[in-house]
Formats: structure tokens, sequence, C-alpha cells
């Protein structure tokens, strides 16, 4: 069974957290919720989380996937720890998947991660002054190698099944988006 960590930070974005975690659950995935600390996370429009563990005792295990939701100032406490940095530097050298949506792909941008790549982003947060060396094709979900990234809450579903196809297969993915009743 695949093994993945969502860092949850102060002010992510609900929706993107929720929708990620609970469709890799419904596709049997083990997923890691870690707070950055050992207090409820709060997220960026009130809605209180308590997450599995805190990122201290997280790390102590080992991942096949890292997921980083977006949302302010969620995104900006991601960039700031610095052991988080060092996982995701560590996922990518070992040649894992690491993804982020909206805001939190400029995570991966301040963290050197995404040199060469193609990604996505909420509109602002990987511009091409500030990351000259990233191409953000402003597209819905993008995949270049083992990192993906995604544009936003109106986008969490189909980047949560694109990460359950990866770590599970595409015929995990149609019966857990056929449980879902999608259009």
């Amino acid at each position: 069974m695949a093994k993945v960590l969502v860092p949850l930070a102060q002010g992510c974005e609900e929706l993107e957290a929720v929708t990620i975690i609970d469709i890799l659950r419904r596709a049997d995935v083990e997923v890691v919720t870690a707070g950055l600390d050992n207090k409820p996370v709060q997220a960026a429009h009130g809605v209180t989380f308590v997450p599995d563990t805190d990122l201290d005792s997280a790390l102590q295990d080992n991942y096949d996937m890292v997921v980083l939701p977006g949302g302010l100032p969620g995104a900006d406490h991601l960039a700031g720890d610095d052991r988080l940095n060092a996982l995701l530097k560590k996922m990518v050298e070992s040649d894992k998947f690491v993804g982020a949506i909206c805001a939190a792909p400029k995570v991966l941008a301040q963290a050197g991660l995404l040199e060469g790549k193609q990604v996505t982003s909420y509109p602002g947060f990987v511009k091409k002054e500030d990351f000259p060396r990233i191409t953000n094709t402003g597209g819905p979900l993008e995949q270049d190698g083992k990192i993906v990234t995604s544009r936003g809450p109106g986008t969490a579903m189909d980047f949560a099944l694109h990460l359950v196809e990866l770590l599970s297969g595409a015929e995990k993915r149609k019966s857990v988006e056929a449980a879902l009743e999608r259009p």
C-alpha cells in the first residue's frame, strides 16, 4: 500500500486538503496528515483540522509521495519550514512523487525543485519574472517527471484522482471516480 504525507499548515486551503486526503483514502492509500507543530490547524476559511501527528513525528517514516495543499498563509508557512524543505529535496533526489496545488507550487519553486519544469499554480504564484527557468502553463494540472502540480480549489478533485492513478493505477482511479458520481 502506498503511503502519502500531507503536511497541514495554519491557513491551508480546506477544500484542497480535504479533497486530497479523502480521495486518497477512498483509494486505500495510507495518508498521514501532519501539522507543523502539535496544535490543531486553523485553515484559511475557519475550518479546524486535527492532524494525525506533528511533522517531527511524521518525519520518522518513509513516504511514496508528499502532497502540499495550498492556501494562504498556509503555503507561506510550508515554504518557511526547513524540515519540510529538506524532506521535499530528499523526495526529489530519491525519484519519489511530490504534489502541490494552488499556492503550494511556489514552495517547490522557492526550494529550487522546479528548475526547467512545466508546472501550474494559482495565478500569480509562480511568475516568470520570479522564476525564469520554470514554465507555468496555467493549465488545470501538470505532471513533469515525478512532480505534479494543479491550479487551485476547483481542480482539487482531478488533481487527487490523478494522484490515485499514479499510486494505485488506472483501474483504482476509475473505481474511486465512479463511486463519486461525477458527471
